[in-house]
């Protein structure tokens, strides 16, 4: 499954992630910003842009590679995570169903470093049902006329443009009259919320995306009419593996974390590590990441083998985002009242794990996405 360039890849994530992204976890979580020499940092190792064709400034790298990155960053910090979105849910998009022009505009400027994209499905009355949308698309003339709001919407305060999904047909059934839009955010009538004030990932900005009479040129549909259903579902297939990746590279930092403080904490006169007790909490948690860890890479391979993935996704994504609050919850149960104070990681990782089982996709909608998929026999 795996390729000499892949360890490769590991290697260099996992010494960028050590290097330079452990050492300000904590400054990101206190503050809420994320460093921005450390973005440049991030923008040419390239790990943004894993999976951008090489043609449009990108690596051209498959989706283990992408999995792999986000794997070792979420390890040291999961705000990081959601500075390479490029290679997931603000770049798939464009990836996926982008034409020469759009990508070559926008795909290429994320690659560069020079723009900042984000991902637009959810509104306050439509979350796990994208049926429900009330955003408008109607056509004027060579334009369309936007108006609703997307919440909860990650590089929402400081993106440079936002695939948007709104009803071009509001007359037809559930999600068939669905389209994608590239919006960008100087464009009249385009406003932003405030900066959700978050439990974790608090170096991600999030807020609400505000449309009002927002013109968009035709040049920037994404795809054909009607078609935006199948766009966002497709994004979303393949977002799922990072996110999936993300929570288990949270798993593994907890691991981590639980590792060296047992080694380092002595009671009763001997290291808490040589208690039989902590060592069947580590065998089991190492087992269980292990197994997270099969999953990830078996959804990641059979994307990049060209197959069907849809519900190998959704079970990397579902026991992922369970697996990084179990682990977090035992490996902060380990540390005792230390776990408990900020100055310790496990406290930060604790909390930052919390939104893998909610975001792109619930746990209970994976359940459903995979039942589905058994019950039809694929």
């Amino acid at each position: 499954m795996f390729e000499k360039k892949h360890e490769m890849i590991r290697k260099l994530a996992r010494e960028f992630a050590e290097n330079e992204i452990a050492p300000r976890a904590q400054e990101i979580d206190k503050t809420g910003e994320y460093p921005a020499d450390l973005r440049e940092k991030l923008i040419k190792s390239k790990f943004h842009c894993v999976t951008i064709p090489e043609e449009y400034g990108g690596c051209g790298g498959d989706y283990k590679s992408a999995a792999i990155v986000t794997e070792e960053i979420a390890a040291k910090c999961g705000s990081s995570v959601t500075q390479i979105m490029p290679n997931s849910l603000s770049g798939g998009p464009l990836i996926y169903f982008g034409n020469h022009e759009q990508k070559k505009k926008y795909l290429q400027g994320m690659a560069e470093g020079s723009l900042i994209g984000a991902f637009g499905i959810t509104e306050p009355g439509a979350g796990s049902d994208a049926s429900s949308i009330d955003t408008v698309a109607e056509k004027d003339g060579d334009d369309y006329i936007l108006n609703g709001r997307k919440c909860f919407i990650t590089n929402g305060p400081i993106c440079d443009f936002i695939t948007v999904f709104a009803k071009t047909d509001t007359k037809a059934k559930g999600v068939s009259g669905i389209s994608a839009f590239i919006v960008e955010a100087d464009w009249n009538g385009f406003s932003r919320g405030k900066n959700e004030d978050k439990l974790g990932i608090k170096g991600s900005k999030t807020s609400d995306i505000i449309l009002e009479n927002v013109r968009v040129p035709k040049e920037n549909l994404l795809g054909r009419e009607g078609q935006g259903f199948k766009i966002c579902m497709g994004v979303l297939d393949s977002g799922r593996i990072t996110v999936a990746s993300q929570g288990l590279g949270l798993a593994q930092g907890a691991l981590d974390e639980a590792v060296k403080f047992t080694k380092e904490r002595i009671q009763f006169g001997k290291s808490i590590a040589k208690f039989q007790n902590t060592q069947f909490e580590i065998a089991d948690m190492a087992t269980k990441v292990q197994c997270g860890r099969h999953l990830v890479f078996n959804a990641a391979h059979m994307k990049d083998s060209g197959r069907s993935y849809t519900k190998e996704a959704a079970m990397a994504k579902y026991y992922c985002g369970e697996l990084c609050n179990e682990i977090s919850y035992r490996s902060l149960q380990l540390h005792g009242g230390y776990g408990f104070i900020k100055d310790y990681d496990i406290e930060r990782i604790y909390r930052d794990s919390r939104i893998v089982s909610i975001y792109e996709g619930t746990s209970e909608i994976q359940k459903l996405v995979i039942s589905g998929m058994v019950y039809a026999g694929k």
